[in-house]
Protein backbone atom coordinates (compact mmCIF):
# COMPACT_ATOMS: atom_id res chain seq x y z
CA UNK A 1 0.00 0.00 0.00
CA UNK A 2 2.62 2.34 0.84
CA UNK A 3 3.94 1.92 -2.70
CA UNK A 4 0.79 2.82 -4.59
CA UNK A 5 0.38 6.15 -2.06
CA UNK A 6 3.80 7.17 -2.69
CA UNK A 7 3.12 8.12 -6.72
CA UNK A 8 -0.23 9.66 -5.96
CA UNK A 9 1.16 11.47 -2.90
CA UNK A 10 3.75 13.15 -5.58
CA UNK A 11 0.99 14.11 -7.98
CA UNK A 12 -0.94 15.63 -5.93
CA UNK A 13 1.40 17.31 -4.41
CA UNK A 14 2.40 18.83 -7.30
CA UNK A 15 -1.03 19.63 -7.89
CA UNK A 16 -1.01 21.66 -4.70
CA UNK A 17 2.09 23.69 -5.76
CA UNK A 18 0.37 24.21 -9.04
CA UNK A 19 -2.64 25.85 -7.91
CA UNK A 20 -0.95 27.92 -5.63
CA UNK A 21 0.85 29.25 -8.14
CA UNK A 22 -1.67 29.89 -10.85
CA UNK A 23 -4.16 31.32 -7.99
CA UNK A 24 -1.75 33.90 -7.20
CA UNK A 25 -1.10 35.06 -10.87
CA UNK A 26 -4.72 34.98 -11.91
CA UNK A 27 -6.38 38.02 -9.48
CA UNK A 28 -9.20 37.43 -10.47
CA UNK A 29 -9.82 34.26 -9.40
CA UNK A 30 -12.27 34.33 -6.63
CA UNK A 31 -10.39 33.16 -3.06
CA UNK A 32 -13.34 31.10 -2.11
CA UNK A 33 -13.18 28.74 -5.40
CA UNK A 34 -9.21 28.77 -4.64
CA UNK A 35 -9.83 27.57 -1.24
CA UNK A 36 -12.09 24.55 -2.23
CA UNK A 37 -9.50 23.57 -5.10
CA UNK A 38 -7.19 23.48 -2.22
CA UNK A 39 -9.41 21.97 -0.17
CA UNK A 40 -10.32 19.20 -2.35
CA UNK A 41 -6.45 18.47 -2.95
CA UNK A 42 -5.99 17.43 0.39
CA UNK A 43 -9.39 15.73 0.89
CA UNK A 44 -7.87 13.47 -2.07
CA UNK A 45 -4.66 13.37 -0.17
CA UNK A 46 -5.62 12.15 3.09
CA UNK A 47 -8.24 9.66 1.29
CA UNK A 48 -5.05 7.96 -0.30
CA UNK A 49 -2.94 7.72 2.83
CA UNK A 50 -6.05 5.42 4.52
CA UNK A 51 -5.05 4.21 7.82
CA UNK A 52 -2.01 5.55 6.82
CA UNK A 53 -3.17 8.96 7.62
CA UNK A 54 -1.88 11.25 10.84
CA UNK A 55 -6.10 11.11 11.43
CA UNK A 56 -6.00 7.78 12.70
CA UNK A 57 -3.70 7.46 15.33
CA UNK A 58 -6.10 7.55 18.28
CA UNK A 59 -7.21 4.35 20.36
CA UNK A 60 -9.97 1.97 19.21
CA UNK A 61 -13.29 3.10 19.62
CA UNK A 62 -15.93 1.05 21.08
CA UNK A 63 -19.95 1.43 21.12
CA UNK A 64 -21.55 1.25 24.45
CA UNK A 65 -23.68 -1.44 25.55
CA UNK A 66 -26.95 -1.65 23.70
CA UNK A 67 -28.95 -2.47 27.08
CA UNK A 68 -28.05 0.92 28.23
CA UNK A 69 -31.53 2.93 27.23
CA UNK A 70 -30.71 6.07 24.42
CA UNK A 71 -27.31 6.70 23.53
CA UNK A 72 -24.56 8.81 24.12
CA UNK A 73 -24.25 11.20 20.81
CA UNK A 74 -24.78 14.30 20.00
CA UNK A 75 -28.24 15.12 18.79
CA UNK A 76 -28.91 11.37 19.28
CA UNK A 77 -27.37 10.74 15.91
CA UNK A 78 -25.42 7.45 16.73
CA UNK A 79 -24.70 6.78 12.98
CA UNK A 80 -21.29 7.95 11.36
CA UNK A 81 -22.02 11.32 9.78
CA UNK A 82 -19.76 13.04 7.25
CA UNK A 83 -17.84 16.10 9.08
CA UNK A 84 -14.82 18.21 9.43
CA UNK A 85 -12.06 18.66 11.50
CA UNK A 86 -8.50 20.87 12.39
CA UNK A 87 -6.54 17.84 13.84
CA UNK A 88 -3.20 18.36 14.35
CA UNK A 89 -2.36 21.13 12.80
CA UNK A 90 -4.59 19.52 10.07
CA UNK A 91 -7.96 20.61 8.12
CA UNK A 92 -9.59 17.24 7.38
CA UNK A 93 -13.11 17.16 5.50
CA UNK A 94 -15.08 14.77 4.69
CA UNK A 95 -14.70 12.79 7.81
CA UNK A 96 -17.24 10.45 8.88
CA UNK A 97 -17.53 10.99 12.72
CA UNK A 98 -19.52 10.54 15.66
CA UNK A 99 -19.35 13.35 18.79
CA UNK A 100 -20.15 11.09 21.93
CA UNK A 101 -21.59 13.10 24.44
CA UNK A 102 -20.30 10.87 27.60
CA UNK A 103 -16.66 10.67 27.43
CA UNK A 104 -16.54 13.89 25.36
CA UNK A 105 -14.36 12.44 22.55
CA UNK A 106 -14.74 12.74 18.53
CA UNK A 107 -14.82 8.94 16.92
CA UNK A 108 -13.93 8.68 13.08
CA UNK A 109 -14.60 5.90 10.70
CA UNK A 110 -11.58 4.39 8.92
CA UNK A 111 -11.74 4.28 5.11
CA UNK A 112 -12.22 0.44 5.49
CA UNK A 113 -15.77 1.73 6.96
CA UNK A 114 -15.17 -0.70 9.67
CA UNK A 115 -12.53 0.54 12.26
CA UNK A 116 -13.06 3.39 14.70
CA UNK A 117 -11.05 5.29 15.96
CA UNK A 118 -11.11 8.07 19.02
CA UNK A 119 -8.95 11.70 18.24
CA UNK A 120 -6.71 12.30 20.93
CA UNK A 121 -8.60 15.33 21.96
CA UNK A 122 -5.32 17.46 23.08
CA UNK A 123 -4.70 17.51 19.27
CA UNK A 124 -8.31 18.46 18.13
CA UNK A 125 -8.50 22.32 17.95
CA UNK A 126 -11.85 22.67 16.48
CA UNK A 127 -14.91 20.25 14.38
CA UNK A 128 -17.70 21.49 12.42
CA UNK A 129 -20.61 18.40 12.92
CA UNK A 130 -23.84 18.47 12.07
CA UNK A 131 -24.33 22.31 11.31
CA UNK A 132 -22.65 22.80 14.93
CA UNK A 133 -19.12 24.69 15.22
CA UNK A 134 -16.93 22.98 18.35
CA UNK A 135 -14.43 24.46 19.43
CA UNK A 136 -11.80 22.95 22.03
CA UNK A 137 -11.33 24.96 25.66
CA UNK A 138 -8.34 24.34 27.92
CA UNK A 139 -9.61 25.42 31.03
CA UNK A 140 -5.90 25.22 32.36
CA UNK A 141 -5.03 28.35 30.02
CA UNK A 142 -7.33 30.35 31.94
CA UNK A 143 -5.72 33.45 33.50
CA UNK A 144 -8.98 33.71 35.80
CA UNK A 145 -11.32 30.60 35.67
CA UNK A 146 -14.53 32.29 37.62
CA UNK A 147 -16.96 30.27 36.03
CA UNK A 148 -15.97 27.27 36.67
CA UNK A 149 -16.03 25.96 33.01
CA UNK A 150 -14.26 22.83 32.13
CA UNK A 151 -11.44 21.80 29.65
CA UNK A 152 -13.71 20.42 26.79
CA UNK A 153 -15.63 20.58 23.33
CA UNK A 154 -17.57 23.55 23.18
CA UNK A 155 -20.53 24.15 20.44
CA UNK A 156 -20.32 28.22 19.66
CA UNK A 157 -23.50 29.07 18.64
CA UNK A 158 -22.31 32.26 18.20
CA UNK A 159 -19.31 34.30 17.69
CA UNK A 160 -18.31 37.97 16.69
CA UNK A 161 -17.51 40.29 19.75
CA UNK A 162 -18.70 38.06 22.34
CA UNK A 163 -19.38 34.54 21.84
CA UNK A 164 -22.24 32.07 23.37
CA UNK A 165 -20.90 28.40 24.22
CA UNK A 166 -22.69 25.55 24.68
CA UNK A 167 -21.41 22.85 26.92
CA UNK A 168 -23.86 19.45 26.51
CA UNK A 169 -22.73 16.30 28.01
CA UNK A 170 -24.61 12.48 28.75
CA UNK A 171 -24.57 10.73 31.76
CA UNK A 172 -24.79 7.68 32.67
CA UNK A 173 -28.16 7.25 34.89
CA UNK A 174 -29.72 4.15 36.98
CA UNK A 175 -33.23 3.65 37.38
CA UNK A 176 -34.85 0.97 39.25
CA UNK A 177 -38.70 1.95 39.08
CA UNK A 178 -39.32 -0.63 36.04
CA UNK A 179 -40.49 -4.19 35.94
CA UNK A 180 -37.10 -5.22 34.43
CA UNK A 181 -35.29 -4.08 37.58
CA UNK A 182 -32.57 -1.93 37.67
CA UNK A 183 -32.41 -0.26 34.45
CA UNK A 184 -29.56 2.06 33.23
CA UNK A 185 -29.90 5.04 30.62
CA UNK A 186 -28.05 7.99 29.06
CA UNK A 187 -29.42 11.41 30.68
CA UNK A 188 -28.38 14.38 28.69
CA UNK A 189 -27.45 18.04 30.74
CA UNK A 190 -26.96 21.68 29.09
CA UNK A 191 -25.00 24.67 30.14
CA UNK A 192 -24.33 27.86 29.21
CA UNK A 193 -21.19 30.32 28.73
CA UNK A 194 -20.87 33.52 27.70
CA UNK A 195 -17.41 34.92 26.72
CA UNK A 196 -16.93 38.65 26.94
CA UNK A 197 -13.59 40.67 27.10
CA UNK A 198 -11.56 37.73 27.28
CA UNK A 199 -13.64 36.06 30.60
CA UNK A 200 -16.57 33.31 30.96
CA UNK A 201 -19.05 33.72 32.65
CA UNK A 202 -21.44 30.55 33.48
CA UNK A 203 -25.13 32.10 32.69
CA UNK A 204 -27.80 29.12 33.02
CA UNK A 205 -30.54 31.74 33.52
CA UNK A 206 -31.33 35.41 31.95
CA UNK A 207 -30.32 37.02 35.48
CA UNK A 208 -27.09 35.89 34.97
CA UNK A 209 -26.97 36.76 31.75
CA UNK A 210 -27.75 39.91 32.17
CA UNK A 211 -25.58 40.63 35.30
CA UNK A 212 -22.70 39.77 32.87
CA UNK A 213 -23.52 42.49 30.08
CA UNK A 214 -25.03 44.91 33.19
CA UNK A 215 -23.43 47.97 31.22
CA UNK A 216 -26.01 47.80 28.83
CA UNK A 217 -28.71 46.05 31.39
CA UNK A 218 -31.33 48.44 31.16
CA UNK A 219 -31.56 48.92 27.04
CA UNK A 220 -31.10 45.00 27.28
CA UNK A 221 -33.93 44.58 29.59
CA UNK A 222 -35.76 46.72 27.00
CA UNK A 223 -35.31 44.56 23.85
CA UNK A 224 -36.22 41.46 25.93
CA UNK A 225 -39.58 42.78 26.31
CA UNK A 226 -40.24 44.25 23.15
CA UNK A 227 -39.04 40.93 21.44
CA UNK A 228 -40.81 38.97 23.79
CA UNK A 229 -37.83 36.54 24.44
CA UNK A 230 -38.17 34.26 26.41
CA UNK A 231 -35.45 32.58 27.90
CA UNK A 232 -36.29 30.02 29.57
CA UNK A 233 -38.46 28.50 26.81
CA UNK A 234 -35.01 28.67 24.48
CA UNK A 235 -32.05 29.90 26.50
CA UNK A 236 -29.49 28.82 23.43
CA UNK A 237 -31.96 31.57 21.06
CA UNK A 238 -32.35 33.66 23.47
CA UNK A 239 -28.69 33.91 24.35
CA UNK A 240 -27.81 34.43 20.82
CA UNK A 241 -30.32 36.85 20.43
CA UNK A 242 -29.68 39.07 23.89
CA UNK A 243 -25.54 38.81 23.19
CA UNK A 244 -26.05 39.82 20.15
CA UNK A 245 -27.63 43.07 20.31
CA UNK A 246 -25.16 43.68 22.96
CA UNK A 247 -22.70 43.62 20.44
CA UNK A 248 -24.34 46.09 18.45
CA UNK A 249 -24.95 48.40 21.25
CA UNK A 250 -21.22 48.32 22.13
CA UNK A 251 -19.72 48.68 18.82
Amino acid sequence: MRKSVCPLLLVIVLCVAFCKNAFSQAAQVDSSSQQFALNNAVTLFHASLGDGSPLYNGPEYYFYDPLIKGNAYFLDVNAFTTGSVFYDGASYTGVPMLYDLYSDNVAVLLYNHFTKFTLIKEKVKSFDFLEHHFVNINADTISVNTSGIKSGFYDQVYNEKSAVLVKRSKSIQTSTGSLSGVEKYFSPATDYYLWKNNTFYSVNSQGALLNALKDRKKELEQYIKKGQIKFRKGPEEAMVKIVSYYDHLTN
